[in-house]
């Protein structure tokens, strides 16, 4: 509620002076209502979201290329995601990493250029699955071609993703954007922290390779989980704007870090752990952001002000 500063988190404005008792007991009670949305949503198997689809395999080469190609797509609606997911995969078959290590974009691109989603096309995904290739073929898996710019005592994450996107954009795709086809949307699927943007997309490609749980998968073990920065999503900005983790007002890496400095003083293991709830809290109408009840139903409710967003 508005009027009880001591039931909120509000960890950015807390003036160092305050209390430090009142502190202590601010995060006490933010971690103890965000641990228990968590672990309400980490036993929600029914929920809408790709990440189930990448469950359906269990070859951990499959769950890697699968997870890329879901996580690159997850932009708009949940269920054209998802339907856009599963025309590609229809096509990769029944190892989408065999198909990937095989693919050839004179061979199997004809089936690829047929599908696309919002505004990436079929020639974009038949340059994404060759960047993958490329990957596959020179470093073994994705996993390994991250690693190679991945540093242990890096602030975060965000040093390996430009490495990782320059390399990938570096990739010669002039045999696959032909003459006319268009622009080379493909580096939509490589956005990099060192020009500003967010790397939702990306972002939520890593939690679900490095974190384990009932919803991660926790393949690429050699990435620590404490590194990992949120996925920044319309959701993840207003519950965190209600919770006082931002003051910023353009989503983009800078907001995306904010965000997860203030989750890594709840949990400086793993602070994105509370992603997927945040994120499916908001999906679901659930936090009474834009209701007129604000957050009297809300899980979060003592510890969120409804009031405080743009």
């Amino acid at each position: 509620m508005r009027g009880r500063h001591a039931d909120h988190i509000l960890l950015n404005v807390v003036p160092a002076a305050t209390n430090r008792r009142v502190m202590r007991t601010t995060l006490v009670t933010a971690r103890e209502a965000l641990d228990l949305l968590y672990h309400e949503y980490d036993a929600q198997h029914t929920v809408a979201d790709p990440v189930h689809i990448v469950r359906r395999y269990s070859d951990p080469a499959d769950r890697e290329v699968v997870g890329f190609c879901a996580a690159g797509l997850a932009f708009g609606r949940v269920a054209s995601v998802i339907d856009s997911v599963e025309s590609l995969l229809a096509v990769m078959g029944a190892s989408p990493a065999r198909f990937v290590r095989r693919f050839d974009p004179d061979r199997d691109g004809r089936f690829v250029q047929a599908l696309g989603h919002r505004w990436i096309s079929g020639h974009d995904l038949v340059a994404l699955l060759w960047i993958l290739r490329q990957m596959v073929e020179g470093s073994g898996s994705i996993g390994a071609f991250f690693q190679l710019g991945y540093a242990p005592d890096a602030e975060d994450v965000g040093s390996a993703l430009d490495s990782f996107c320059t390399r990938a954009r570096a990739f010669s795709l002039d045999h696959v954007y032909r003459t006319g086809s268009g622009r080379r949307r493909v580096a939509y699927f490589f956005p990099r922290p060192g020009d500003g943007s967010a790397c939702k997309r990306l972002n939520l490609y890593l939690r679900w390779m490095v974190r384990r749980d009932r919803i991660d998968f926790g393949i690429w073990s050699d990435v620590d989980r404490a590194k990992l920065v949120i996925p920044l999503d319309t959701h993840v900005i207003r519950v965190g704007t209600c919770l006082g983790l931002t003051r910023k007002r353009s989503p983009g890496w800078a907001m995306a870090r904010e965000i997860t400095a203030g989750l890594r003083r709840l949990d400086p293991a793993d602070p994105v752990k509370y992603d997927f709830s945040l994120c499916h809290l908001g999906m679901q109408n659930a936090c009474g952001f834009n209701q007129p009840q604000r957050d009297e139903h809300c899980p979060l409710r003592g510890v969120c002000r409804p009031g405080r967003h743009p």
